[in-house]
């Protein structure tokens, strides 16, 4: 099933978990999911392709308050609050030849640093999967959603794309490219999967606010899980598992991955927390997802080599 961004199947700037699901699929079904990004004034001229789709969002108009355009949500069948949400990335492509980066006063890890918007396009070239910078530097493609997410808890009502929290969301963590999974808690029927903030490529910290900002093509697998205890966005890659923590202060956003980290260890190896939390300073690798969102983001490694 391919289920293309446009104005029927995207949401731009909120989640809800009122909001009806554009296709509803079973347990363990593979959807590929096209996305968009960006109001008009990221276009970039002549001599790209723009997705025809965005340009049909934006005309339609672009929202008062920042945030995302998210394709989605596609419904679970049978997925209810309690479990857990088993999403593997399964490929990731660019869907254009371009991507926009950009500065705004008052924004980022420097807010005040940067008194005018600074603005580039920056050229994609798939074949080569690299970026070409405004100074000739080529960067190599890692390209990942920044925003994957279920519906929010009911009671939340119509929230922001813009802060990660318990339901996943603006995660913009740089290791869920192709071939690694993302475990989300459910909190409504249906799970109500949806995706985009597109990255072609992006540092830990993310500290302009952006990366650079594209349109994906996205392909995963959809699975219910009854037999997790998670109840907080985690992740593993082929090598690594990775708990996150998402908190205005970054110091409170260290100590959430950590006693995550902790009980991921003990539970796995079936040592003691003190033990797993030596393992933790000798062995894990504490990093700033991105410290720009309001709710600013850390996430915690464990090499799968140190828990068999």
């Amino acid at each position: 099933m391919i289920i293309e961004a446009g104005l029927q199947s995207c949401h731009w700037g909120y989640f809800d978990a009122s909001l009806d699901p554009v296709a509803t699929v079973a347990s363990g079904s593979e959807v590929t999911m096209n996305s968009v990004s960006g109001g008009k004034a990221m276009l970039p001229g002549e001599g790209f392709h723009v997705p025809p789709e965005l340009l049909a969002l934006q005309a339609a108009g672009e929202p008062t308050a920042p945030g995302h355009i998210l394709t989605g949500p596609v419904a679970v069948d049978g997925a209810m609050p309690g479990d857990v949400l088993q999403v593997d990335i399964l490929d990731v492509q660019l869907r254009q030849d371009w991507g926009y980066n950009f500065i705004r006063p008052l924004s980022g890890t420097l807010p005040l640093d940067f008194d005018e918007t600074h603005k580039v396009i920056i050229p994609l070239d798939r074949d080569r999967n690299e970026a070409t910078m405004p100074w000739g530097l080529k960067l190599r493609l890692a390209p990942f959603f920044g925003v994957m997410a279920v519906a929010p808890p009911p009671a939340w009502g119509r929230i922001s794309t813009i802060e990660p929290r318990a339901h996943g969301g603006n995660l913009d963590n740089k290791e869920l490219v192709a071939g690694t999974t993302l475990y989300l808690p459910v909190h409504t029927e249906g799970a109500l999967f949806s995706c985009g903030d597109g990255h072609g490529v992006q540092g830990d910290g993310e500290v302009c606010v952006t990366a650079i900002e594209t349109a994906l093509q996205g392909r995963f697998r959809l699975t219910t899980r009854r037999d997790l205890d998670i109840t907080y966005p985690e992740a593993e890659t082929p090598t690594h598992y990775i708990t996150m923590g998402m908190h205005p202060d970054l110091d409170v956003c260290v100590e959430i991955a950590l006693r995550r980290m902790i009980s991921v260890v003990s539970q796995r190896v079936g040592i003691t927390r003190a033990e797993a939390y030596m393992l933790c300073s000798l062995a894990g690798d504490l990093r700033i997802t991105q410290s720009v969102n309001r709710e600013k983001g850390v996430h915690m490694m464990m090499s799968k080599s140190h828990l068999a």
